[in-house]
């Protein structure tokens, strides 16, 4: 399973960690962002997941695309929730976003996909007497964090374009090629999958 590029490889720690380890960790994570409700604390789980690129020396490109994706993503939330919910809850939510979203992308960075796929399915294996298919997990794992990976890279090149065209502050410039690029994308992973034969049961 190919996500364009964006696993970078490498020979630090968190390279090194198996997947299925780093791949539960993520999932804790996701898990404690969404219950705990103090900015202070989502704060500290972010700068731990920034310690996390810095440990394992990702390139300042990877991280300039990252913090580009989350930057559109948080100014647009944060405005929404500011004006739907006040200013705490709303830095609430960006903050459970960006230790969520960037976790995530640290996960891709450092590990091949088919490497975390293969982790699922072995860990779901005895759950296979109970009617769980771990290939199907394996594979909603994957397409998951190929999406994550997907996401960002097509937010990053409509970022880059819409600046090269001097509209970089035009919401409308970044939204509708960002949305038609969306929509192409999930076109394109439906196709593949019917492909393969997933659904047709």
């Amino acid at each position: 399973m190919n996500v364009g590029g964006w696993y970078e490889p490498g020979s630090t720690l968190l390279h090194r960690t198996p997947a299925g380890w780093k791949f539960l960790v993520l999932f804790v994570l996701a898990g404690v962002v969404f219950f705990v409700t103090s900015p202070g604390w989502l704060g500290a789980i972010c700068a731990a997941v920034a310690l996390g690129y810095a440990v394992a020396r990702v390139s300042l490109r990877r991280c300039l695309q990252v913090l580009r994706m989350l930057a559109i993503l948080v100014v647009f939330v944060l405005a929404l929730q500011w004006w739907l919910l006040g200013p705490v809850p709303a830095i609430v939510m960006c903050l459970r976003i960006v230790a969520a979203l960037a976790a995530a992308n640290l996960l891709t960075i450092t590990t091949r996909v088919e490497d975390v796929v293969s982790a699922v399915e072995r860990g779901m294996r005895p759950l296979g007497r109970f009617g769980v298919r771990p290939d199907r997990l394996g594979l909603l794992v994957g397409l998951t964090l190929q999406s994550v990976a997907a996401l960002s890279t097509i937010a990053a090149e409509v970022r880059e374009a819409a600046k090269a065209r001097g509209a970089d502050r035009s919401v409308i410039a970044f939204t509708v090629p960002f949305l038609v690029r969306t929509l192409r994308h999930a076109d394109e992973l439906g196709e593949a999958l019917a492909a393969r034969g997933e659904g047709d049961g």
